[in-house]
């Protein structure tokens, strides 16, 4: 009998160890099988890269919604119709849980009617190389509206945002720059805002670029020279005002005789417009004043008669 039980004893412990051995031996395969699958996906990821450019912009929502409330509520309360929770939502639903660098013009096409609005004739200035100063020009003289002046660009002004496909659907971290992949949310939301606001506009348009620029005044590549410039309507269009101002201080590369100009002048031209073009147009030139009283650059701006 002792004999008998343990042998017993030795077959379940056998037993019992053989068991131990295949439960291991299947959670390792459970693992090796998990790694190998995922080990692809990650390679794909959008998010596994590093991009070159910020990420989404923290409190995107409430960024967005602030600014759209001001611009419909307190700047310009001809506006109030606006759903500025609708276009919160148009905005997310274009870029959330997408690859950055697939982006199409149709994931954006619903907040362009959202947020679309007239934009008053005579009005438009459009702008290269010029940012900052064209956007102080019209803070002080409200006869002039900018891209970033209209709800549209006054939203996403210096805002960053790109999506990704896995949880939780946005990249914080970091978002494709134009040179890294062209159908990015920036560079497509731009473009259609960009050709949005030059179909809109009517009558005079006015045009500030810099002939300090060392490659010259007009670039082909640039957003006017790629889209906006053949964006505008002929037949609501009457006139185009270029301003070519030169940096207080900096180099005077190109005036409006220049070659650069003189390209635009030619495209402007064959598309039946009537242009004119002036070197530093004097209310522009004196609020660069503003900042350089000193400068000789502006002692024409105080030595009136």
């Amino acid at each position: 009998m002792p004999f008998r039980q343990g042998s017993a004893r030795t077959r379940q412990r056998t037993v019992l160890l053989v068991g131990v051995v295949v439960l291991l031996a299947a959670l390792l395969l459970a693992v090796v099988l998990a790694s190998v699958l995922t080990h692809g996906k990650q390679e794909v990821s959008p998010k596994m890269l590093q991009w070159k450019d910020r990420g989404t912009t923290k409190n995107l929502q409430e960024v967005i919604l602030g600014r759209c409330y001001n611009y419909v509520m307190a700047r310009y309360p001809e506006l109030g119709d606006k759903d500025c929770l609708k276009i919160w939502e148009s905005l997310k639903h274009a870029f959330i849980y997408k690859n950055p660098c697939n982006i199409t013009s149709e994931d954006y096409q619903p907040l362009m009617e959202l947020a679309s609005h007239p934009i008053p004739c005579n009005k438009s200035l459009f702008w290269s190389k010029t940012s900052d100063l064209a956007h102080r020009y019209t803070k002080s003289n409200q006869n002039f509206l900018t891209l970033e002046d209209t709800l549209l660009g006054y939203m996403a002004d210096r805002v960053s945002w790109c999506g990704d496909p896995s949880a939780p659907g946005i990249n914080y971290e970091s978002c494709p720059k134009r040179s890294e992949c062209e159908s990015n949310p920036s560079s497509v939301f731009w473009k259609m805002a960009s050709k949005m606001f030059a179909e809109a506009a009517c009558g005079v348009v006015q045009v500030m670029l810099n002939g300090s620029v060392e490659a010259g005044a007009f670039r082909s590549s640039s957003i006017f020279g790629s889209i906006e410039i053949f964006n505008l309507n002929p037949n609501k269009v009457s006139a185009v005002h270029i301003w070519l101002m030169h940096d207080i201080g900096g180099p005077q590369t190109e005036s409006c005789s220049g070659h650069s100009i003189r390209r635009l002048t030619s495209i402007l031209e064959q598309r039946n417009f009537k242009i004119t073009c002036e070197d530093n147009y004097r209310p522009v030139q004196l609020l660069q004043c503003v900042h350089n009283p000193d400068h000789t650059d502006c002692r024409l701006c105080t030595n009136t008669t």
